[in-house]
């Protein structure tokens, strides 16, 4: 006798089977955990500079290459890649996983205080470091609109009322 002709036989055996599995599931997805992984930092550092009015050549010469030199020689580091755009310059430094992050960032802000003295001049401020943190990333984002209310409203409405129900 099979599953299927024991249910045709049978309905209000299937029904119950099938209510108990919904139960059990129900009972499953209640204890199951939140995090399938641990809550790991990612081992990244990122250097900002800003330099107003300079083109991207002028920013890659000047600002990114001497202060990728001096970063190049910290111990641990895994993959470095740069971007220069107008008027900024953003390095992104990897660590290994085993590297302390602190000591790492910490061995990046001497290096990049010792390039300071090859950097131009005039630049806006001294170069930022900062590292990457997996919880300061956005979870949700959304968009508000309405035709009868004007944007000031509407960023009243985001911050008091949905933000609070979220």
């Amino acid at each position: 006798m099979s599953l299927s002709s024991l249910s045709l036989k049978r309905p209000v055996l299937a029904i119950v089977l099938n209510i108990i599995i919904i139960v059990f599931g129900g009972i499953g997805f209640k204890y199951l955990g939140i995090r399938d992984y641990p809550s790991i930092d990612p081992p990244i550092i990122n250097v900002r500079t800003s330099y107003a009015g300079a083109n991207p050549d002028v920013i890659e010469s000047q600002i990114t290459e001497p202060i990728e030199k001096s970063i190049n020689g910290i111990a641990g580091i895994k993959n470095v890649s740069s971007t220069s755009a107008q008027g900024s310059s953003n390095i992104s430094v990897e660590f290994e996983l085993g590297v302390d992050l602190e000591a790492a960032a910490n061995d990046v802000r001497d290096k990049v205080s010792q390039s300071i003295k090859s950097l131009p001049q005039d630049i806006d401020a001294p170069p930022v470091v900062t590292k990457a943190d997996a919880s300061a990333q956005p979870i949700i984002s959304m968009t508000v609109q309405s035709n009868t209310r004007n944007p000031m409203q509407l960023t009243d409405y985001a911050e008091n009322v949905l933000v609070e129900r979220l």
